[in-house]
């Protein structure tokens, strides 16, 4: 079986969060019997053991977008372009940029993709992550002319959707698109498949984030963290990164709190900041931490079942996790066994006391959670409930 798959991004260094996850799914493919050939609409393709690639036919546009939008940011006096966390407007600024996507990238892609489809006969072209906007008139042309069914990918579920504006990557992903052009709409949001209906899906499934545990996997090194957080700022969870970071480091100043990532904009007490931490080097740092924490962003927790990477990733390490309250965490973990979920910050100075006095305790709640990613949360957990989807695969049995 075939699979082309267009996504956002193959370069890790544009330091897209969906990115290291598609490595890893699209790694589960391929051990799952899948040829895949992987084309970028951001940077350049990157080549892996695992796929084949095409290159960007409008890697100088996008290039040349993403310039002039840091330019703009800069002279707002910040470092990228942000959106409001509620209702973000489609203005004037949004439709332009659709309407010279649409004059001078979309049909070009139209023809990249066209080509594709004619040499490589894939079994189903996947869309990831790229703006649908942007493909307009795609998925129903390549179904018409190849009779390849067409897919699309949302992994940003519910941060994606127009009520709430997607990241700060300057899109609004559905304005003016038409998710009926495709024969499906593949989500990491349960809670988030009835809105997708609602803005056309016809027809739309879940497929949760995960990890791989061969990467993701416990480090042999020496503990140098008490309480860790990583993450890509503090868009849509600054309160919880008070009532878990902030005012637990100032109630605890022997513990030592320390933050990877950057833009983080809230109160974040006393801990310290230890900067990027390289994707190569993210399961050494989980397991130089006594505590992981899980803080989830506002719009993932309250809409039911929104998985994001972060929880699968830090179990599979074998991570002590505290998390704050998240709709749906019980779907994968079982909360008080394998996660330890807070309700504010002093529930979390009390559990952050109890696991650091007992590291016996927070050494075995990582262990059962790294089992149940081994029992049912593996990328290849993910693949084989994908390919079943796009009916290239026997449903399992369980």
């Amino acid at each position: 079986m075939k699979l082309l798959l267009a996504a956002s991004a193959i370069d890790l260094d544009f330091r897209y969060g969906c990115t290291p996850a598609w490595w890893q799914l699209w790694k589960g493919l391929y051990a799952e019997g899948a040829d895949l050939v992987v084309t970028p609409y951001r940077g350049r393709a990157v080549e892996s053991p695992w796929w084949r690639t095409a290159p960007n036919p409008t890697y100088l546009e996008g290039e040349s977008f993403a310039k002039t939008r840091d330019v703009a940011a800069r002279l707002r006096g910040d470092t990228h372009v942000r959106r409001a966390e509620d209702n973000p407007e489609d203005g004037l600024g949004d439709r332009m940029t659709r309407e010279l996507v649409w004059r001078f990238v979309t049909p070009r892609w139209r023809r990249h993709l066209d080509r594709l489809v004619e040499s490589e006969r894939p079994d189903a072209v996947v869309v990831f992550t790229i703006p649908m906007a942007h493909l307009r008139g795609i998925p129903r042309y390549l179904r018409e002319r190849h009779g390849v069914p067409v897919v699309f990918y949302d992994g940003d579920v519910p941060m994606s959707l127009p009520e709430f504006g997607g990241m700060d990557t300057g899109f609004n992903w559905y304005h003016q698109a038409d998710p009926s052009e495709y024969d499906l709409v593949v989500s990491n949001s349960e809670g988030g498949l009835e809105r997708l209906r609602e803005l056309g899906a016809r027809r739309a499934e879940a497929v949760f984030w995960g990890a791989d545990p061969e990467f993701f996997a416990p480090q042999a090194v020496e503990k140098s963290m008490d309480v860790f957080f990583y993450g890509y700022g503090d868009k849509f969870r600054r309160d919880w990164m008070r009532e878990l970071v902030g005012e637990p480091s100032r109630a605890l100043p022997d513990v030592d709190f320390a933050l990877g990532g950057r833009d983080f904009r809230g109160d974040v007490g006393l801990a310290r900041s230890i900067g990027d931490v390289t994707f190569n080097s993210f399961s050494r740092a989980i397991s130089a931490a006594r505590i992981n924490l899980c803080i989830t962003r506002r719009s993932h927790a309250t809409v039911y079942a929104s998985s994001s990477c972060r929880p699968f990733e830090l179990a599979s390490a074998g991570a002590a996790i505290v998390a704050n309250p998240y709709d749906g965490i019980d779907r994968w973990f079982e909360p008080g066994s394998e996660v330890l979920v807070v309700s504010d910050a002093a529930h979390a100075v009390e559990t952050y006391r109890e696991l650091l006095a007992d590291p016996a305790q927070a050494q075995e709640l990582g262990r059962r959670a790294r089992e149940r990613v081994l029992d049912e949360h593996t990328y290849r957990h993910r693949a084989r409930q994908l390919l079943e989807l796009l009916g290239l695969r026997e449903p399992s049995l369980v």
